[in-house]
């Protein structure tokens, strides 16, 4: 089973195609709920058809949100959610927020800092 929770950089655009995903162990499954980028979507359908991937879950796609006429939405071995990976926890989330905001008074470091150059 391969779960891709990476960043989307130039390094990880297309990161799971043919020649990636074809490395799986046969009966192999695929889970998406990164970056609708990660992912060449006819690789995907490619690999699922000819038997080698038994089939996916994606919440990200490519294009969102998913066009009606998508061959994902009627594909028997891929299971399409609605981009909801993870809820946000309120009451955890103002928390996180009001303890950043207080180091950064102090002038304490704060963890999660996102780096442009590098993407994520």
């Amino acid at each position: 089973m391969l779960v891709n929770l990476l960043p989307l950089t130039p390094d990880t655009r297309d990161i799971m195609r043919l020649e990636t995903l074809s490395k799986l162990q046969p009966g192999g499954y695929v889970i998406n709920v990164a970056r609708g980028a990660h992912l060449v979507e006819d690789d995907l359908i490619t690999l699922i058809d000819n038997g080698h991937l038994a089939g996916a879950m994606l919440d990200v796609f490519r294009t969102e949100p998913l066009p009606a006429a998508h061959p994902f939405w009627q594909h028997p071995k891929i299971t399409v959610t609605p981009h909801t990976s993870a809820r946000t926890l309120r009451d955890e989330s103002i928390a996180q927020i009001a303890g950043k905001i207080l180091a950064m008074q102090r002038g304490e470091p704060i963890a999660g800092i996102v780096d442009p150059a590098r993407g994520y």
